[in-house]
């Protein structure tokens, strides 16, 4: 018997809007489809939201997780599909731009502060990383750096690497809590420019950070005697 798998669009086409999928299972509040392009809530990074529609009938996606190799869309309605139908998968385009581009906000941060990462946040619009620091960062200097380095124009592209290639290289990984995704043996890794940031990572990146706009710094805080937290937003 072959195992059911959800095929992640998202991953090699973060741009891609909408898919056509069939129904692989259903329960009261979730569907399984056999392919997506709602990213799953995974690695700081919240899950997509937007339409799974069949002909006339469509249903509002509250949430996306994972379990195993299966994404699961959450819904909160009524629906009268059936397993094996075909239906169109369209995600909320505006909020997930944000969280692309807010994602890749964060790894920029991430290259300018040199500490590991103990935690962090990627929202749609919002987003934070805690650092394993014992003083805060200059606030201001942190901004400037950042909006530098975005507007900077550097190319964001995707690569793998192996399992083993990954445990030779431990320094890659920069967080502390999260460990990366291992697909089939391989790590997917996410660099910026030719040597500004290159670390695993599952999640949406944009293209290039000069779409990211311009940021603001919003807090830099004291979260404990190692453990400092800068929130930052799109402007």
């Amino acid at each position: 018997m072959n195992k059911k798998i959800t095929s992640e669009i998202f991953r090699d086409d973060p741009y891609k809007k909408e898919c056509e999928a069939k129904i692989l299972d259903f329960g009261d509040n979730w569907i399984i489809l056999d392919q997506t392009v709602f990213y799953a809530e995974g690695g700081g990074q919240l899950g997509d939201t937007g339409l799974i529609k069949a002909g006339q009938e469509e249903i509002q996606i509250e949430n996306t997780i994972k379990e195993n190799t299966l994404i699961k869309h959450i819904f909160n309605s009524k629906f009268d599909f059936k397993i094996g139908d075909n239906v169109t998968c369209i995600i909320d385009w505006d909020r997930r731009y944000k969280l692309m581009k807010m994602h890749t906000s964060l790894h920029l941060l991430c290259s300018l502060v040199n500490a590991k990462v103990t935690g962090g946040s990627v929202g749609d619009g919002k987003g934070r990383l805690d650092f394993n620091l014992d003083f805060k960062p200059n606030k201001e200097e942190l901004k400037d750096n950042l909006n530098d380095l975005i507007q900077g124009n550097h190319d964001i592209t995707i690569s793998w690497i192996s399992t083993q290639e990954l445990d030779k290289n431990p320094n890659l990984v920069k967080t502390m809590s999260v460990l990366p995704p291992r697909t089939n043996g391989t790590i997917r890794m996410v660099r910026i420019g030719d040597n500004i940031d290159y670390q695993p990572c599952g999640g949406t990146h944009v293209k290039n950070t000069s779409e990211i706009g311009l940021v603001e710094i919003n807090k830099v805080e004291n979260k404990g005697k190692l453990n400092k937290r800068v929130a930052i937003s799109l402007v």
